[in-house]
């Protein structure tokens, strides 16, 4: 008898090109879950989804850029002909953009961040909204940042993308707690050996944070589990 987590489910993961987003993918495939990669990058989701498909797990990739208007209306149209029920959503794409005083924040950058880190996520729910509601557990995990509760100094533009998410995966939560099987998370992962972290903190020894795989299993472990819809998850 199987052990798997996921066996026969199927799972998008946003941002899986590298990081948390393809650890992520990586681990929900060894459970047994059908994983769909987004990113930009081609090239990097070959990559991962052949580090899958060489460890005996499936996955479909579909490159393309979430601030692209009709994209994710595409890629759900896409899916949907394929597949009937998303069981598994872990939103993971993001931008950090220029850290500095909010006095000096760019606005064509913070519109940048701002389109992908909450309109692009919107967007990605009300895509898939149908696909989940036909789950017999839906489960949309969204990846946050501290300061998206904790204000920092010069994080203002980062830190209010990830505030205004966090309601928004909130809110959505409660809409469908009484109408289905769908289940919302917040994940702050902590401190991450990520491209994204190194471009934070240029100083810093990458080998004193952890790797993804940490959060990637942690989330594998949240995702089995019967959490409540609305619960926050701090994995520092």
């Amino acid at each position: 008898m199987s052990t798997m987590k996921f066996k026969n489910q199927l799972a998008l993961v946003t941002g899986a090109s590298r990081g948390i987003g393809a650890a992520t993918a990586i681990s929900l495939a060894k459970e047994g879950a059908h994983v769909i990669l987004t990113a930009r990058t081609a090239g990097d989701l070959e990559e991962v989804e052949e580090h899958i498909h060489s460890a005996g797990g499936n996955a479909t990739i579909a490159p393309l850029d979430l601030t692209d208007g009709d994209s994710i209306g595409r890629l759900a149209t896409a899916i949907s002909d394929r597949w009937d029920a998303l069981d598994i959503m872990v939103l993971n794409a993001a931008m950090l953009g220029s850290l500095g005083p909010v006095t000096a924040i760019d606005g064509k950058e913070f519109n940048n961040v701002l389109t992908l880190n909450l309109i692009a996520q919107q967007a990605l729910i009300a895509a898939f909204d149908p696909m989940m509601r036909k789950s017999a557990d839906a489960r949309l995990l969204a990846i946050t940042s501290s300061v998206g509760r904790s204000p920092r100094a010069f994080w203002g533009a980062y830190g209010a993308s990830k505030a205004a998410l966090e309601t928004l995966i909130l809110s959505y939560g409660e809409e469908v707690r009484n109408l289905g099987k769908i289940r919302t998370a917040i994940i702050n992962p902590g401190k991450t050996r990520t491209k994204m972290r190194a471009h934070a903190y240029p100083g810093e020894d990458p080998a004193s944070v952890k790797e993804p795989s940490v959060v990637a299993n942690g989330m594998v472990e949240i995702l089995a589990s019967d959490f409540e819809t609305g619960k926050r998850f701090d994995l520092s």
